[in-house]
């Protein structure tokens, strides 16, 4: 396995996680989809497990709950339907609006921890007029963040797209699905978008942006897409309507 899927298992790293999840408020749970065959499932639930372990307790229970969902498991199956889990590993928040399609390492557990602890405060830290918008998206946006593990610009990508789905989410209105794809265990995806740089962020299948968005271009795009007027929009912007 590459060194970038390692999972740093140190005393030191688990004191750091103990230290940055004492900021949890309230309980959040992350269901993790496994199966066989998967070069990186097992190191997948180590990182979650830990983290979990390494969550603050209340009432004895932690307050990050970790649940392992194994699609050689015939009654799992139910929740892969549910949550629309086709590839393994992916990691989920919020009935899987937020999801981690590979193993979120490296860099990515950054973006991670951070987006449970927003989800556990309550607070996308979005400006007002953006949660406004997602409030009255019409249709569906799925946004997916092209990643991998060494990219130091990645996790604000995904945190941004993670955020746009808890904030549409926790207003009633989930119309957003943030999907964080790690490159190389999904080369057909990057591939697809002839991704050559990270974080890359496509909007329906549309490449829209090449690195860390502004929060009001991407609210623009995602607006536009939820009211289908995103190729009008990329042509105008970059003249032509399959993105950069």
């Amino acid at each position: 396995m590459p060194d970038y899927y390692t999972i740093d298992t140190s005393e030191a790293f688990q004191r750091e996680l103990q230290e940055t999840l004492l900021d949890m408020v309230n309980p959040v749970t992350v269901d993790v989809f496994v199966g066989p065959n998967c070069e990186t499932c097992d190191d997948t639930i180590l990182l979650l497990k830990m983290m979990e372990d390494n969550s603050p307790k209340e009432n004895g229970e932690p307050k990050l709950k970790v649940r392992i969902f194994d699609k050689s498991v015939e009654k799992h199956l139910e929740e892969f339907k549910k949550q629309n889990v086709e590839r393994v590993p992916t990691v989920t928040l919020i009935d899987g609006y937020i999801r981690y399609t590979g193993i979120p390492a490296g860099e990515e557990i950054r973006g991670l921890i951070e987006t449970i602890l927003r989800i556990s405060e309550g607070d996308s830290g979005l400006e007002e007029h953006t949660g406004a918008q997602l409030e009255k998206l019409k249709e569906k946006v799925h946004i997916e963040v092209i990643v991998t593990p060494s990219c130091p610009y990645c996790p604000y990508a995904a945190l941004l797209a993670n955020m746009f789905a808890y904030e549409a989410y926790k207003r009633g209105n989930p119309k957003v699905i943030a999907d964080t794809v790690e490159a190389y265990e999904n080369s057909d995806i990057a591939d697809k978008y002839g991704v050559t740089s990270v974080p890359a962020i496509a909007i329906n299948g549309k490449m829209a942006f090449i690195g860390v968005p502004y929060e009001e271009d991407f609210i623009r795009y995602v607006v536009a897409a939820s009211e289908g007027r995103l190729e009008e929009i990329l042509l105008k912007d970059y003249g032509d309507a399959t993105g950069l």
